[in-house]
């Protein structure tokens, strides 16, 4: 069978804070576990978090960062799967680097610690550069854009120029617009129908709309768990709009929805 056209970046938060699994993985041996059923259940990249990135999360220490992913990231750098870290820190990104992660994924990209693009080239690891207007404290204060797919566009465009004038081949390059990070509903959706203008920047686009509250304000879901369905319809919309990668909690249901669409579009392509 040929590889699959995409791959499943599965959350793993090890944080007692994220919108809606903090606590569940916080023990650091439940993490490893989780990881594991992870990859069983098909995610080829595990995406460690050591802080809540939620609207008004509170910035987590350094060292208590490292505290929280670097143990895990060592584990699990030893399964099938491309380990991530989910970090805005040099020094976290550095350590898990050192641990075994081969991929790092900053929702700042790069503007919080720019010489994390640096050390991301001399490891030549991949990684996800993401688009967040303001900081996870300020970016639901009523974000504005004069059309919010050219200004995600143009935001990518630079701080992907950033990255490979310090290195990082274009080919190791991911791009994320960001849903939820300093977006409304209707800012989630345009990027959501037009993720093929985003795609023609060039790089791998990433979509991570996992459990998150557009999906509530669209059809009522208070629990995040049950967010499931709307997860998987706006995976299967980004799917077919060009995205590559899908960063999600639920990787089983994720990974059985994004194979038959999948297979359904080849079959329409050939």
């Amino acid at each position: 069978m040929a590889p699959e056209p995409y791959e499943i970046m599965g959350v793993l938060n090890v944080t007692p804070d994220s919108f809606s699994d903090g606590g569940e993985w916080f023990d650091r041996d439940e993490a490893v576990t989780h990881g594991l059923q992870l990859v069983a259940d098909g995610a080829t990249i595990l995406d460690i978090g050591g802080e809540s990135t939620r609207p008004h999360a509170v910035p987590v220490p350094e060292d208590e960062e490292l505290r929280r992913t670097e143990p895990v990231v060592r584990v699990l750098a030893r399964s099938r799967a491309t380990v991530s870290i989910d970090t805005t820190k040099f020094a976290v990104a550095e350590a898990a680097l050192d641990a075994g992660a081969r991929y790092v994924n900053d929702v700042t990209a790069f503007r919080e610690a720019p010489d994390m693009a640096g050390l991301v080239a001399d490891r030549n690891a991949r990684c996800c550069l993401m688009h967040m207007l303001g900081d996870p404290q300020t970016m639901q204060d009523s974000p504005r854009y004069a059309d919010v797919v050219d200004d995600v566009k143009a935001f990518l465009t630079d701080r992907a120029e950033f990255a490979v004038r310090e290195g990082i081949r274009e080919d190791r390059i991911d791009v994320d617009p960001g849903i939820g990070f300093g977006k409304t509903l209707e800012h989630n959706l345009e990027l959501l129908a037009r993720t093929d203008e985003i795609v023609t920047l060039g790089f791998r686009v990433v979509i991570g709309v996992s459990r998150k509250s557009f999906i509530h304000k669209l059809a009522d879901v208070p629990d995040p768990h049950d967010r499931v369905p709307g997860t998987i319809a706006a995976n299967v919309i980004a799917l077919e709009r060009g995205a590559r990668v899908f960063r999600v909690h639920d990787v089983a249901q994720a990974s059985q929805a994004l194979k038959v669409a999948s297979a359904t579009f080849q079959r329409d392509g050939a």
